[in-house]
């Protein structure tokens, strides 16, 4: 069982967790040892409520496809069982992430200063930029 809030939970039989060879360098034990994880979630099918489902299906992750499975590959520890605990450490993060409530972005304007500093500083690069020419031989 993972919980995700105080009165957010996800069985077990939602999750499917399944053991591949992981890639990349590691010698002949990652060759032999399956100890890399497959998480698979479907979203829409599951007992997550009805907001949780909506947001993450709005949200653009590379990890949840458009049928609404999310697809979590780890293979970043030797052992099976830190894979697995990293596997649903990222599922649960993602499904915090898109019940956090982002902050409404006010649009503020520079103040008078603020412009005139940003045009005294291009105008005096300018002038340092003009004396960069040729040097005319008279």
């Amino acid at each position: 069982m993972l919980t995700i809030s105080n009165n957010v939970t996800l069985a077990d039989w939602e999750i499917d967790i399944s053991q591949i060879r992981a890639q990349g360098a590691g010698g002949q034990n990652v060759n032999k040892v399956a100890s890399a994880v497959h998480l698979r979630f479907d979203i829409l099918s599951s007992t997550l409520p009805p907001l949780y489902k909506e947001r993450l299906m709005a949200l653009s992750d590379q990890r949840i496809s458009k049928e609404g499975v999310v697809i979590i590959k780890a293979q970043s520890h030797r052992k099976l069982e830190l894979n697995k605990e990293d596997a649903l450490a990222r599922l649960k993060e993602l499904i915090q992430s898109a019940t956090k409530q982002q902050k409404v972005r006010r649009p503020t304007k520079p103040t008078k200063g603020s412009q005139r500093r940003r045009v005294d500083h291009k105008t005096r690069k300018g002038k340092i930029k003009s004396l960069r020419g040729k040097v005319s031989a008279s």
